[in-house]
């Protein structure tokens, strides 16, 4: 008996340890909201690292693009300054989970609302509408807009909205996923397939980036509101944050940060979008 509850007791103790290292690994082990932390002055924010003109990680360690200024604005109003503000990379495919794990505190990363993703986690915004278009090499003639898709390699990112629409609305279509626009264009470059397809936003800054490579072709042809995550239910946060994009609309900071993020390209800025307190 008395080795029987000696071992009870030893399984017992091991199980509450990894259910607590569970709970501290997924993000469960602080219990503070993103306004407690950000009235500490400290907020951890996903946006791309790897798309420029919007979110990209430069080689010496610092952020640049239109989501990193969206970002950095609302972190001011919510009282926290850049230099406290944590810098997460978020993969398309991941980030409902970074948000439901609370491994961070909101999302800016060309972050389309949709209602399947309105059923984990809550957006802000729209503070940008964009559309998916195409990016082809500069010399295909091939490829004149969607309509020319049919047989052709086309890549776009796992578990982003525009791969989901060829693969839904194209058929015909040899779509191909990676885990990043980035490898997307490497391979574009490369030949291993014709056209790239995501936002026309995205595709300027990557034109910008490699002059005289690629080349948009068509018009768009979908609309895509970009919100920003937060937590499902953190109604507090999203005004708060709907507030911020609102000042930034209103005082001309969201124009000045696309002209000095994607100016460059040639894409013109369009009119900034209504906010939608859903």
């Amino acid at each position: 008996m008395r080795i029987t509850r000696a071992l009870r007791v030893g399984v017992g103790a091991i199980a509450l340890a990894v259910t607590a290292a569970t709970a501290t690994a997924c993000g469960g082990g602080d219990d503070k909201s993103a306004l407690d932390r950000a009235a500490e002055g400290q907020l951890t924010i996903g946006i791309k690292f790897d798309q420029p003109g919007l979110g990209l990680r430069t080689k010496d360690g610092s952020y640049t693009g239109f989501d990193v200024e969206v970002a950095t604005y609302i972190a001011g109003k919510l009282g926290v300054e850049p230099d406290g503000i944590t810098w997460k990379e978020a993969p398309s495919g991941q980030r409902e989970t970074l948000i439901e794990n609370g491994q961070v505190d909101y999302i800016v990363a060309t972050y389309s609302i949709t209602d399947k993703r309105k059923e984990r986690v809550d957006f802000a915004g729209p503070y940008y509408v964009a559309g998916q278009s195409l990016l082809v090499r500069a010399d295909n003639t091939d490829i004149t807009s969607q309509e020319d898709l049919a047989g052709k390699k086309v890549c776009s990112v796992t578990g982003a909205t525009p791969a989901q629409n060829i693969e839904k609305n194209f058929p015909d279509t040899q779509l191909q996923t990676n885990d990043t626009y980035s490898l997307c264009f490497e391979g574009l470059q490369a030949g291993s397939w014709d056209a790239v397809t995501t936002d026309d936003i995205i595709l300027a800054g990557y034109a910008t980036q490699n002059a005289g490579a690629f080349k948009l072709v068509g018009e768009p042809f979908t609309t895509e509101n970009y919100g920003i995550g937060v937590q499902k239910g953190d109604q507090e946060l999203r005004d708060k944050v709907n507030d911020a994009i609102e000042e930034m609309i209103a005082d001309g900071s969201w124009e000045k940060a696309f002209e000095s993020s994607l100016g460059a390209s040639g894409y013109a800025a369009p009119q900034p979008p209504t906010v939608d307190r859903y």
